[in-house]
């Protein structure tokens, strides 16, 4: 087996590992246990468990990019981008995997529990939101679109509510309530995004020009 596929057998054993029993209860045995090699073997490809749940969470984020971004229609600008890509990410990622969300929480607490810099939920906060950032900014670009604030601040505030929304789902499973509650707060997302034509203003302000000049 070549080393990215022995990787990823790793990674994909102790996401379910990590899913089950917590971070804290998940031991490198466990994960060699479940992925079916010895012990020895994934001391080899990631010496330690930081490295291991660097991995997972690197997995993760591609995960939660691959759900946001598709069958997405960039250039149908910034609203579509917010609300298909954030209700296709939804329903693929939380609807069905409470367990992953919650372990992704306790990967965060680990992380600044552990950790004198708490890089892991750094790094785990600063993808998440660069991944809704980039393809908002994408989206606005290919559709021709300005936001009223910048799209790293979209960013960071459309993963706070979404968060906010997995926390209280995941403590009490209300799939129909957390609908009402995504869409709402979707509603929210796009009026503080306040997506709006480039070439609509650009011809606003030529037609206020010529006003003033007359």
């Amino acid at each position: 087996m070549r080393a990215s596929e022995r990787e990823e057998q790793i990674v994909t054993a102790a996401i379910k590992v990590l899913s089950e029993v917590g971070v804290p209860a998940t031991t490198l045995r466990a994960v060699a246990g479940e992925a079916g090699i010895p012990l020895g073997t994934l001391h080899y490809v990631f010496p330690t468990k930081d490295q291991l749940l660097r991995s997972v969470i690197t997995t993760l984020i591609r995960d939660i990019s691959d759900a946001l971004r598709a069958e997405l229609e960039l250039d149908n600008g910034v609203e579509h981008a917010l609300r298909h890509g954030i209700t296709s990410f939804w329903k693929k990622l939380v609807d069905n995997q409470v367990g992953l969300q919650i372990m992704q929480y306790e990967l965060m607490a680990y992380s600044l529990r552990s950790e004198a810099e708490g890089s892991l939920a750094q790094l785990q906060y600063e993808r998440y939101s660069s991944v809704v950032t980039e393809f908002c900014e994408q989206a606005a670009q290919a559709a021709g679109e300005r936001c009223a604030v910048g799209f790293d601040t979209l960013g960071r505030l459309a993963l706070a509510q979404i968060d906010g929304l997995i926390l209280q789902y995941a403590s009490k499973p209300d799939r129909g309530r957390a609908q009402r509650d995504l869409n709402q707060a979707l509603d929210m997302l796009v009026l503080f995004a306040d997506p709006q034509p480039v070439a609509r203003s650009t011809t606003r302000r030529r037609k206020r020009a010529l006003t003033d000049a007359d």
